[in-house]
């Protein structure tokens, strides 16, 4: 098929790459044209992995390129993605203003069928009450007869976005008439698993479902964990019992105790969802609390850090994911904001966040929490370890394994229980943050 893909982050970025990669047509649409010019000379606007190769692959074979020309891109599609983001308003609710922006363009650019497919994370209600009559009054034509609507979330983690793509756990498709969702389908046809075909705001909702229920998880295990450390034990031993029950407790995947969780979706859809609840008096004390339950972690961390009386802090990792260079909501930018503010002499090392790439979103996230970061971050592992009296460990990067080979006296607090974490429980040196 072809297809237009609007907004080139990470989902758009991603969805783009693989679906050119197998066999369509794909043009790829942004407002920022670094993001378009990256694209059209073979590279990744993000951090990820394969998407440089597949970017690279896609453009080189003529089956993937990007613009700007947002009718041009309708124009030379049957089908458009719109993957833009749907960030959250300073009450927590979900702002639409990218979404309406696309909606409209889009629907000023159609003339024959065409399907327009929403992979952006929205509360149930949004695509038929706000963004359908954006469609219908934009292009003077109707939803379901002159042109198809759906909502297909996606479900791909960062770090793993490409392989999460190709090895689905399912596939959701909200879909305004049956033939739109036939088109759908087909755009993932021979990916592996299930396959929902439901109403719209069911589609919206299955997203806000999953992500709330991670966030949950997450939550859990670090509660769980500074419990076990008051008492003196290993919570990842008791995890290994918890997790052994795959019949009742579900699945490994967020329930190791670590660091808070933070990124661009857990926090934005909880704030989301509990800001719905909240308008519809509902009450639901056990979502309200995970935000504040993750706050209180990220407090935690603070204070292992500040504990021992050392002012020289090297912090190794700084996006919200390793292998990633987000740094949005990232709860390390976090406790970065709180270590500068109360004095502390800070340095930082991760090897995929680079000033000169930061850009969008991710930028703008960095320019407003930690404005001076060009001056904090070390050009090497080494550089860091020198500077630190206190070495705070937010990813396990091989190089950053190794250095911790040579630092002797000085204090580790470690936020993602590194190889040797079983080893060195109980040094004086050594802290785990749940262990």
């Amino acid at each position: 098929m072809r297809i237009s893909v609007f907004g080139l982050g990470y989902v758009g970025c991603v969805s783009a790459a693989c679906l050119a990669s197998m066999g369509h047509q794909v043009v790829g649409v942004d407002v920022n044209p670094v993001k378009v010019d990256l694209i059209n000379s073979g590279h990744a606007p993000i951090v990820e992995e394969r998407i440089g190769e597949l970017i690279a692959k896609t453009v080189g074979e003529g089956a993937l390129r990007a613009t700007t020309d947002a009718a041009e891109a309708v124009r030379d599609s049957e089908v458009s993605l719109v993957c833009v983001g749907t960030p959250s308003e300073p009450n927590g609710s979900l702002s639409t203003t990218f979404l309406e922006r696309v909606a409209d363009q889009i629907g000023r650019s159609l003339t024959g069928r065409h399907v327009v497919v929403f992979r952006s994370t929205m509360l149930p209600g949004t695509c038929a009450d706000l963004l359908i009559p954006i469609l219908e009054l934009s292009s003077g034509l109707r939803a379901g007869t002159d042109f198809g609507v759906a909502v297909n979330p996606e479900f791909l983690r960062e770090g793993t976005s490409v392989r999460d793509f190709f090895a689905p756990p399912k596939t959701v498709i909200g879909e305004s008439d049956a033939a739109t969702g036939d088109v759908v389908a087909a755009l993932y046809e021979g990916l592996p698993g299930e396959v929902f075909r439901v109403p719209i705001p069911v589609a919206e909702m299955a997203k806000y479902a999953d992500n709330a229920f991670h966030a949950v998880k997450i939550g859990f295990a670090n509660e769980l964990g500074a419990i076990c450390q008051s008492m003196g034990l290993d919570s990842h031993r008791v995890m290994d019992v918890f997790l052994a029950d795959r019949k009742l407790n579900i699945s490994p995947a967020y329930l190791r105790p670590g660091f808070a969780f933070g990124g661009s979706c857990l926090p934005k859809d909880l704030r989301g969802l509990v800001y719905a609840a909240r308008k519809a008096d509902v009450a639901i004390p056990l979502l309200s609390h995970v935000l504040p339950a993750n706050e209180a972690h990220l407090q935690r961390a603070f204070e292992l850090v500040t504990a021992p009386g050392r002012r020289r802090i090297g912090l190794f990792g700084l996006s919200f994911k390793p292998g990633t260079d987000d740094l949005r909501e990232s709860p390390l930018v976090e406790l970065a904001e709180r270590l500068l503010g109360k004095g502390y002499d800070l340095r930082i090392y991760d090897a995929n966040v680079s000033m000169s790439r930061l850009m969008g979103a991710n930028r703008a996230y960095i320019a407003e929490r930690l404005p001076h970061l060009g001056e904090l971050l070390g050009d090497s592992v080494d550089q860091v370890l020198e500077h630190a009296e206190v070495c705070v460990i937010g990813c396990a990067d091989p190089p950053v394994l190794e250095a911790l080979e040579r630092a002797g006296d000085r204090t580790i607090v470690d936020l993602v229980r590194i190889p040797d974490a079983e080893a060195l429980r109980g040094r004086r040196e050594y802290t785990g943050i749940g262990w």
